[in-house]
């Protein structure tokens, strides 16, 4: 469904959204700016005003889809609802909140288009850097009109970008004795937006995210695969943006890197 002139639309709006809600309140909030969602998770003026920006866009872009923002979802859960009924846009107004609170990259804007769960275009904007990357089914990934295949790190043990934040003790433990001595372990950067282009760019060779909802993953998902790496279920099943109540998802810069990890936790005591 994208189209040369889709991919230009949308990444103008995001650029707008970007330029105009974001980067000037960079390292400018007031703590009247900024308010507390839930623990450990924050919303900002620039969330709020950048989505409804790029909510306008987006539906004026394409009248007959849906959106579903992210913000949205937090006012009324009922939204969500639209990821199962058609065509719908999916939107992360400000993906990497918490670091751009604290003043600190990296923080992006993610855009995904999807019909009843199939993803049929993800866009990702690095804010800062202006790094555009895109992609679209059989397509392949692209980092500003540059066409890209992953590749991974060549480090042994591979480098492997794990969080255990939102792992219970007992499942913080199997992490550390089951998977940690077989790669080098680094810290996420909080931010979908930075972590998949990372899986392409050969930065990291394995993450694995514990939340997986649509707007934080749709077009990631969609990017690292199309550039050959492989994001899918643990049980290797694929990445649907409507079945947004499962959880845990596996990226890896190649589909052997994918296996090699999903094996291991695949073996995990119990």
């Amino acid at each position: 469904m994208t189209t040369p002139a889709l991919n230009t639309a949308v990444e103008a709006i995001m650029r707008e959204a970007s330029e105009r809600a974001i980067v000037p309140r960079y390292r400018t909030l007031a703590a009247c700016d900024i308010d507390n969602k839930a623990a450990d998770d924050v919303v900002t003026v620039a969330d709020r005003d950048a989505e409804a920006m790029l909510t306008e866009r987006l539906a004026a872009l394409l009248p007959e889809a849906a959106v579903v923002g992210e913000e949205a979802v937090f006012a009324d859960p009922s939204v969500m609802e639209r990821l199962k009924q058609g065509l719908c846009w999916i939107v992360d107004p400000l993906d990497g909140t918490n670091n751009f609170a604290a003043g600190k990259p990296p923080f992006g804007v993610l855009v995904a288009l999807a019909d009843r769960g199939d993803i049929l275009g993800g866009w990702i904007l690095d804010c800062l850097t202006g790094r555009f990357c895109r992609a679209a089914p059989k397509g392949g990934a692209w980092i500003d009109g540059t066409r890209v295949v992953a590749r991974t790190t060549g480090e042994d043990p591979p480098v492997a970008a794990i969080s255990t934040v939102f792992l219970d003790e007992a499942a913080r433990a199997k992490v550390c004795t089951h998977i940690a001595p077989h790669y080098r372990l680094v810290d996420i950067p909080r931010c979908a937006a930075e972590q998949y282009p990372r899986l392409v760019l050969g930065t990291n060779d394995i993450s694995v995210f514990n939340r997986t909802l649509p707007w934080d993953h749709a077009a990631g998902v969609l990017f690292l695969n199309e550039a050959g790496g492989k994001a899918a279920r643990p049980d290797g099943s694929p990445y649907r943006v409507d079945e947004y109540e499962r959880r845990d998802l596996i990226g890896a810069s190649s589909p052997a890197l994918w296996d090699q990890f999903a094996e291991l936790v695949a073996n995990m005591p119990g």
